[in-house]
């Protein structure tokens, strides 16, 4: 990994040309890096908290005179229970994980000696712009060398002396191995980013992780294809039927498990006819636990006949905009879904609500109707939709990838939590003899393509 300030151009080509050789290293070659990551992270654990230390505690300073948003500062920290550890897991699970290029996935004949595959290959050159998450490097480091594919890395400054350090020990793992130093570049430098930007001949895909803000400078400010979300607004529907327990637990998990997350939930819809049953036990659970609601007209109406008044302290009237707003912390908007004779149009209008004011990203339904939850499953334009189960689960490390680059809602190539296959695109390779495509064609001593599917393990 480089530490450079370098110009934008250079870091780009450096990146480029290192790229092409990480892509022809052997598996076993860059697994071998990987392991060495793993353990010289784990053997400056406490030097890397060390540096994490102080940016938390200026970032706290930040925080607390209004200059820095909390849900930053949540993220910042590597000394979470159990935040270190996971960050060293994932390497390790990467590492484990088969190697994604290479993969065969057609094979045709074409002619008699002439055959078509088609076969993975890494996508190349990967800019990532993020901000406060300092273990991102080394998601990005293992994730980008198994794939094949380099990686230049811009974090913010509210993380630096976390990334300097993470940096320093990625740097003398990648030079003992034979993985390119070059693959790995984190730049320092504020004013490099637009110029990274532009450097669409060495760059391939552009990844921003943090706010909305980023997000949309990024895609305003690039023609490199971006991957990634800008808002993180997951939703969830009780329906009639739901089983209290199961709403009372997928709710406050998805909510309270780590609230500054992307995939914690931010919008509840209920149904009316549960307003005095289901709902009341999941908001119980959910003051409990220190959220405050923000309630339509109706369901506030519910809960100030059911909740005691110090819970009632935690409820206010909602407006239109908070069903619109990523909260990324303790608060949550409640929407009530008309009651009708048909299940159906319930949920069908709770799926409305969800696509005009949904990101895209995830959602839920809590119900015991395996049809009506197909329904919504099938319907909602998300890159996840659940049935029972917690919004927290849309995850790499959670869907078994090892860790992510991030979690994308685009609708081309990689949409969810992308992992190695996001990671990866591919070619065609055709195998001839001296074959003409002017040989082809319908008149005298003109051949026919057989196109004949054959078996990919061939």
């Amino acid at each position: 990994m480089s530490l450079t300030e370098s110009a934008a151009v250079d870091v780009a080509r450096s990146a480029s040309l290192a790229s092409r050789r990480l892509a022809t290293l052997p598996s076993v070659a860059r697994n071998e890096a990987l392991t060495a990551l793993h353990q010289a992270l784990d053997k400056n654990r406490a030097n890397i908290l060390a540096a994490n230390a102080k940016d938390v505690e200026a970032a706290t300073r930040d925080a607390n005179s209004g200059n820095l948003n909390h849900s930053v500062l949540k993220r910042l920290d590597l000394s979470r229970p159990g935040k270190y550890d996971d960050m060293l897991d994932g390497i390790l699970s990467v590492r484990d994980l088969d190697d994604p290029i290479g993969k065969l996935t057609l094979r045709t004949l074409l002619d008699e000696g002439l055959t078509l595959e088609r076969v993975s290959c890494p996508i190349g050159v990967l800019l990532i712009i993020f901000e406060a998450r300092p273990e991102v490097i080394a998601n990005i480091a293992a994730l980008a060398i198994k794939s094949g594919n380099a990686a230049i890395l811009k974090g913010g400054k509210e993380s630096m002396e976390s990334f300097v350090a993470i940096a320093n020990v990625v740097s003398e793992a990648i030079a003992s191995s034979q993985v390119p130093t070059s693959s790995i570049q984190l730049v320092k430098t504020r004013d490099i980013v637009s110029s990274l930007l532009a450097q669409d001949s060495f760059i391939d895909l552009v990844i921003p992780r943090g706010s909305n803000d980023l997000v949309r400078y990024v895609k305003e400010n690039t023609k490199i294809p971006v991957l990634g979300h800008a808002d993180g607004l997951c939703s969830a529907y009780i329906h009639s039927d739901a089983n209290v327990n199961t709403a009372v637990k997928v709710i406050v998990d998805s909510k309270t498990d780590y609230p500054a997350a992307c995939n914690s939930l931010e919008s509840l819809l209920v149904h009316e006819d549960i307003l005095g049953s289901v709902l009341p036990a999941v908001a119980a659970a959910l003051i409990d636990k220190g959220v405050s609601l923000r309630c339509d007209e109706t369901s506030m109406a519910a809960l100030t006949k059911t909740l005691s008044s110090g819970q009632l302290s935690r409820v206010q009237p909602s407006t239109e905009r908070d069903y619109d707003t990523e909260f990324l912390d303790l608060v949550l908007a409640v929407k009530t879904v008309p009651s009708t004779h048909d299940p159906a149009s319930a949920v069908e209008a709770a799926m409305a609500h969800i696509n005009v004011h949904s990101s895209k990203h995830t959602d839920i339904i809590l119900t015991e109707s395996r049809e009506l939850a197909t329904s919504f499953m099938n319907g909602v334009d998300s890159a996840g939709v659940f049935w029972n189960a917690s919004s927290r689960f849309a995850d790499g490390m959670r869907y078994g990838f090892g860790t992510e680059v991030g979690i994308s809602t685009n609708k081309i190539h990689s949409r969810g939590p992308v992992g190695l296959e996001g990671l990866t695109i591919y070619k065609y390779l055709i195998r001839g003899n001296g074959h003409g495509a002017g040989d082809y064609h319908d008149g005298p001593g003109g051949r026919r393509y057989l196109h004949t599917s054959l078996t990919t393990d061939e």
